[in-house]
């Protein structure tokens, strides 16, 4: 079946009226939302309910971004070439990109103990404790570097010495196995020398002349 068009007009019913409400502010805003991410659009949508309730969306951080972005596109003498206003956002970028640069840069001489002297007691006392704090990290990292090279030392020290007991063992091994064989080789030159000498020596009188 053809679903047939709906005529477009106030919905009388005040419980109807809120749920299609409701309804349509949900669908766009989701219609905002994939706009923004399929196309990389600069969406900004503002909803006023008939109570007064706001409803928006951007796809920027805030939506007075969008609007003051479109204020300058429809100012009478204002600046309407897309390309010299990103130039100008850009510029505006980098300004404040360099000014956060050189706070961290005064941040860090000053963490340095440098340039110190027109700073109040408030400040030189967070900048004390933000120190005792880094030292605290640093003093935690060093010791479980530490702990760590130890612990990898034992574990070294354990396979050496369990790789030499191995080694012990074999030698051991190779010694008992060799032994026995020289002994029997000494035993029967010993035999031999002994046969050698009873046969070479005789008993007998003394010669009385």
């Amino acid at each position: 079946m053809v679903r047939g068009k709906t005529e477009l007009k106030r919905i009388e019913n005040t419980t109807s009226r809120q749920v299609t409400f409701s309804k349509r502010r949900a669908g766009l805003l989701k219609k905002a939302y994939e706009l923004a991410v399929l196309c990389d659009a600069e969406v900004a949508v503002i909803v006023f309910s008939q109570k007064g309730k706001i409803a928006e969306y951007s796809s920027k951080s805030n939506v007075l971004e969008t609007v003051e972005r479109y204020r300058s596109y429809t100012k009478p003498n204002g600046n309407s070439n897309p390309a010299k206003q990103d130039l100008k956002n850009l510029k505006e970028e980098t300004t404040t990109l360099s000014k956060r640069i050189e706070f961290l840069e005064a941040t860090k001489s000053k963490l340095l103990g440098e340039n110190l002297e027109g700073c109040s007691k408030d400040e030189l006392n967070e900048l004390e404790s933000k120190i005792e704090k880094g030292l605290r990290t640093i003093r935690l990292a060093k010791r479980r570097h530490l702990e760590d090279q130890i612990e990898n030392l034992r574990e070294t020290n354990h396979l050496l010495s369990k790789e030499n007991e191995e080694l012990r063992e074999k030698l051991h091994q190779q010694y008992n196995k060799v032994v026995p064989e020289n002994k029997d080789n000494e035993d029967a030159n010993l035999a031999h020398n002994r046969v050698d000498v009873e046969t070479d020596l005789s008993i007998a009188l003394p010669n009385p002349w």
